[in-house]
C-alpha cells in the first residue's frame, strides 16, 4: 500500500523531532500549535500508525516514527537542494547553453566568450559544436542547440537573426607568392586573378562554395577547381595553399583558422562578396536566462574578437 505524505507534513515531523516538543516546533516553522497538531494527526492517519508518543511533559518517536525520520529528512533535503538548483537556473547562474558555430567563427567567439562567461558563471555548462551553415540551421530546427553562430538565414520566419559582422571574401595566398610580393598595400584584385592560377575550392554544397561560384559567374570567369576541401576542414585547405598547390578565396575571418602563419590575404572586388554573420536562434523559442546572458556577452565581444581580414 502506497502512503502519501505531503512535504509540509514531513517538515512538521522533522521540526518536532528536532525541537523536542510541539510548542517549539510550531514556532520554528511559523504555524500555530493547533495547526501543527492537526498536520501530525493527518500524517498519522495517512501512515496508518502513530509517529510520536506524547504526554504532557515529553514527545518521543515511535518505532514507525524512527523508521520514517531519515526518509523524511532525505526527502526534505533533496527537495531543498532541487529548489536551490531551480532558483540558480531561474537566475541564470546554472544551466546548459548549446552552441554551434561556423569553423571560421568558432576559434574566436566560442573559445574566448565561453571562457570569460564561465569565469563569471561557473555552474553554467556548454555543449559546443562546429558545423556548416546548413547544419547549424538544421540543429536549431531540431532543438539540438540553442544558438547558432552562422551566416544570416533566409527570411522565412523560422529563425531570428542578430547581426555581428559583414565578412568580406578575400584572396588567400602564400606570403612569398608574386601576388603578395609584387602588390602594393591595399591593392584590390578582381576575381579573374584566379583564371590563370590553380584554385582550391570549398566543397560543393557549402555556403562558401556557393558564394565563390556566384562571384566567378558574375566576373565571367570559368574555371575548374584544382582541389576541393570540405569547408569544415579549414586547416587542410590552408595546408594545401601553404604547400604551393594553389590559391583560394575565403571569408576574411577564416584566415586565422587556417593555422598557417605564412599565408596572407588580399582584397577582392568586381564583384565585392560579403556574407553577413551573426547570432541565429529559433524564432519564437523562449531562451533560458543563462542563454540570454550568453547572447548578450557574444554581442559585446564580437567587435573585439571576430578577426578582420589581414590585408598585409
Amino acid at each position: 500500500m502506497r502512503t502519501n505524505l505531503s512535504l509540509r507534513q514531513l517538515e512538521a515531523i522533522l521540526a518536532i523531532a528536532d525541537q523536542g516538543n510541539f510548542s517549539s516546533a510550531a514556532e520554528h516553522i511559523h504555524v500555530s500549535q493547533p495547526s501543527l497538531s492537526r498536520t501530525i494527526r493527518l500524517a498519522e492517519e495517512a501512515l496508518g500508525a502513530r509517529i510520536f508518543d506524547r504526554d504532557t511533559r515529553s514527545v518521543s518517536l515511535t518505532p514507525a516514527g524512527r523508521e520514517l525520520l531519515p526518509i523524511a529528512r532525505r526527502i526534505v533535503d533533496e527537495f531543498s537542494d532541487s529548489m536551490s538548483e531551480l532558483s540558480q537556473f531561474m537566475e541564470g547562474r546554472r544551466g546548459r547553453v548549446r552552441v554551434a558555430a561556423l569553423p571560421s567563427m568558432a576559434p574566436s567567439l566560442m573559445v574566448e566568450v565561453v571562457a570569460s562567461f564561465s569565469a563569471a558563471y561557473p555552474q553554467v555548462d556548454f555543449v559546443l559544436k562546429v558545423d556548416s551553415a546548413d547544419r547549424v540551421l538544421a540543429l536549431l530546427e531540431a532543438r539540438s542547440i540553442d544558438i547558432g553562430l552562422t551566416v544570416q538565414p533566409p527570411p522565412d520566419g523560422r529563425f531570428a537573426y542578430q547581426h555581428l559582422q559583414d565578412d568580406e571574401f578575400v584572396l588567400i595566398c602564400r606570403a612569398d607568392d608574386p601576388l603578395a610580393v609584387n602588390s602594393r598595400p591595399g591593392r584590390v584584385f578582381g576575381w579573374d586573378v584566379f583564371a590563370e592560377r590553380r584554385f582550391i575550392a570549398a566543397s560543393p554544397g557549402s555556403n562558401t562554395r556557393a558564394a565563390t561560384d556566384a562571384a566567378f559567374m558574375a566576373a565571367g570567369v570559368t574555371l575548374r577547381p584544382a582541389h576541393e576541401v570540405d569547408s569544415s576542414n579549414l586547416p587542410i585547405l590552408g595546408g594545401l595553399v601553404a604547400s604551393g598547390l594553389g590559391l583560394t578565396a575565403l571569408p576574411g575571418s577564416a584566415l586565422s583558422c587556417l593555422n598557417q602563419p605564412g599565408l596572407v590575404s588580399r582584397r577582392l572586388a568586381r564583384p565585392d562578396v560579403r556574407r553577413k554573420v551573426g547570432i541565429v536562434t529559433l524564432a519564437g523559442r523562449t531562451q533560458s536566462i543563462a542563454t540570454t546572458r550568453f547572447i548578450e556577452q557574444l554581442k559585446l565581444a564580437a567587435d573585439a574578437l571576430l578577426p578582420a581580414p589581414s590585408l598585409a
